[in-house]
């Protein structure tokens, strides 16, 4: 049985939870986000806790288990307590800024670079240091590694967009003599 499928999830107060036919609508303070179900998986909700079940033994209902008790325990978290993403700018010049739901990238290229937040997120700067946040796990993850992708970090000089978690592997540069 799958590890992750056997835990409960925990509802927070003030977080609703609506099973509809093929999908799961919760509502929280932050939002509302709904996650699709699946047939082979059954949903109970009991004092405060949903478990998430098998309806059969298949290799597709075992696939699908712990794939969808993490969905929704993402949803339910997302609405409850948001999810960020941290990331540096590193390098001589290199800037960040926010302007709206706009990121201003000066990092290197002869014009700045423009990244449209999605709806729902938002972005601080604090010096060299950007934080995406957002309700969706999956959306903040993903707008984090486009921005990560417009200069990786270059293993030399360290130059680039990393998140703040991440360790460059540095390398030697060449050697000047004989």
């Amino acid at each position: 049985m799958s590890r992750i499928g056997k835990l409960t999830i925990p509802v927070p107060s003030g977080v609703e939870v609506q099973f509809k036919d093929d999908e799961i609508h919760v509502k929280g303070p932050k939002g509302a986000l709904t996650t699709p179900t699946h047939e082979s998986v059954k949903y109970e909700l009991e004092d405060g806790n949903i478990r998430v079940s098998r309806a059969d033994e298949s290799r597709l209902a075992r696939a699908q288990h712990g794939l969808r008790r993490t969905l929704l325990a993402n949803a339910i978290e997302g609405v409850s307590k948001g999810f960020e993403k941290s990331l540096e700018v590193i390098g001589v010049g290199y800037k960040v800024n926010v302007k709206g739901n706009t990121i201003e990238l000066a990092v290197g290229y002869s014009h700045p670079v423009l990244m449209e937040l999605p709806k729902g997120m938002e972005a601080k700067v604090e010096g060299n240091k950007l934080t995406i946040m957002g309700i969706d796990k999956q959306m903040v993850g993903e707008m984090a590694a486009r921005i990560r992708r417009v200069r990786e970090p270059e293993p030399y000089k360290g130059k680039g967009i990393k998140y703040t978690t991440e360790t460059i592997r540095r390398k030697a540069g060449k050697s000047g003599g004989k």
